[in-house]
């Protein structure tokens, strides 16, 4: 799939638009570290009646309970290693086949996600890499860059291992198999923004005798589409409105089918480590071609301890002020925004020309966002400040809500 996009480019946001096919507006898990609305249904729900069980392994990062009933394997404190999955897939097959049940597995790896720590990065040398246009080269972005390419070659190889397993076991030929990333990369103008780079995910997926091998998806996905396709492949049929995304079991079939004219998008900049008050809302729109940026909050600006910290990539970067108008132009990106940025992904696939002011594009421009605004109002974050204000409001990270949960709760707790 070359076109998938998740809603918000953090990881609880995601996992729950994943697993609930459900909007993070609707679920009110905009920020991170937040959980979803308890009477939020997801994918344990509508495959367990089918007979399914269904299960998760490693990274959890979702809640309440209740809203995502997963039978859970091999918890443990700390990472689980891809030998732990391994053994964990194993055992619940094996379960499955013994009882002649269905099985839905989630296996959910920590890699791609700071701090790097998996893998061999000596399989990397950080002098040897190519470093991307978006990106300014500095020697704490290439280290990281190894690092971080080391977890994701580790996450390949679970991959390729949990599909010997299905192999072994002769469970391939009848196996739905996905693969996805979390968000974008957590680097610079990826996570924690609305750019392309944070919020397009990798999707693959394999379904012997249905799906044609080597075969591409140009259409617009949603992450919240997994779900309801997982269902619909199943047998199984949901009710009208129970979730937001769109089945995309035609699409898998070979059949022509367009799911979306847009994708939307979201940032809600409280709740990070760091900036946990501070109020920097993005909203975004895309089409097939073009995408749209809305910066609210504009005239201040983006916080985010990842772009000062002289530790991390972004941080790094601030050394190379004043060394060329291009260094310039990016740091100043990091860090203050126009109210509407507006990319022509298929000419400039890096977002780096914003076309706003470009009368070529007036009328696209007004189109998106036209159509933002509207999906906002209907979201009911027709003021996306308002929103992330009443956000801080009501959480502020855990030990701020455990210290106003011991005051008179307020209605939005």
């Amino acid at each position: 799939f070359n076109k998938a996009y998740c809603s918000v480019a953090i990881c609880a946001p995601f996992r729950q638009e994943l697993y609930s096919g459900r909007s993070p507006w609707r679920t009110r898990t905009l920020p991170n570290h937040s959980k979803s609305t308890p009477d939020t249904k997801s994918i344990p729900h509508y495959l367990k009646p089918l007979g399914y069980r269904v299960a998760l392994t490693g990274k959890e990062h979702i809640g309440p309970r209740e809203a995502y009933p997963f039978e859970i394997l091999g918890r443990k404190k700390g990472k689980l290693e891809n030998e732990d999955f391994i053994a964990n897939a194993k055992q619940f097959f094996d379960e499955c086949d013994q009882q002649e049940t269905p099985f839905c597995l989630f296996i959910a790896s920590h890699d791609g996600h700071a701090p790097f720590t998996s893998g061999d990065p000596s399989q990397y040398d950080a002098e040897k890499l190519t470093i991307p246009p978006y990106w300014l080269d500095t020697p704490v972005l290439r280290k990281s860059l190894v690092n971080y390419y080391a977890e994701v070659t580790n996450f390949d190889q679970l991959v390729g291992q949990i599909r010997a397993v299905l192999l072994e076991k002769g469970l391939w030929g009848n196996t739905i198999f996905v693969v996805c990333s979390e968000q974008g990369v957590q680097f610079p103008f990826a996570k924690w923004t609305c750019y392309d780079n944070g919020l397009h995910t990798g999707l693959i997926m394999s379904w012997p005798g249905v799906i044609q091998a080597g075969s591409q998806v140009g259409e617009l996905i949603s992450i919240a589409d997994i779900t309801p396709t997982l269902v619909d492949a199943a047998g199984g049929t949901l009710k009208p409105g129970e979730v937001d995304g769109k089945s995309f079991l035609n699409t898998l079939k070979g059949k022509e089918q367009v799911l979306h004219d847009y994708v939307y998008g979201a940032f809600t900049n409280c709740n990070i480590i760091g900036n946990k008050d501070r109020i920097y809302p993005i909203r975004c729109i895309r089409n097939k071609e073009f995408s749209l940026l809305y910066n609210p909050n504009y005239k201040e600006s983006t916080s985010n301890v990842t772009l000062t910290a002289t530790t991390s990539p972004a941080g790094s970067w601030l050394a190379l002020k004043g060394s060329s108008a291009r260094a310039d132009g990016l740091i100043d990106k990091l860090h203050k925004r126009p109210q509407f940025e507006l990319y022509r992904l298929t000419t400039d696939p890096h977002e780096l020309k914003n076309e706003i002011d470009n009368p070529e594009y007036q009328q696209v421009a007004e189109k998106m966002k036209s159509a933002l605004l509207a999906k906002l109002e209907e979201l009911g974050d027709s003021d996306p400040i308002a929103t992330e204000k009443a956000f801080v409001k009501g959480g502020g990270g855990k030990k701020n809500q455990q210290k106003k949960n011991k005051k008179k709760p307020s209605k939005t707790e």
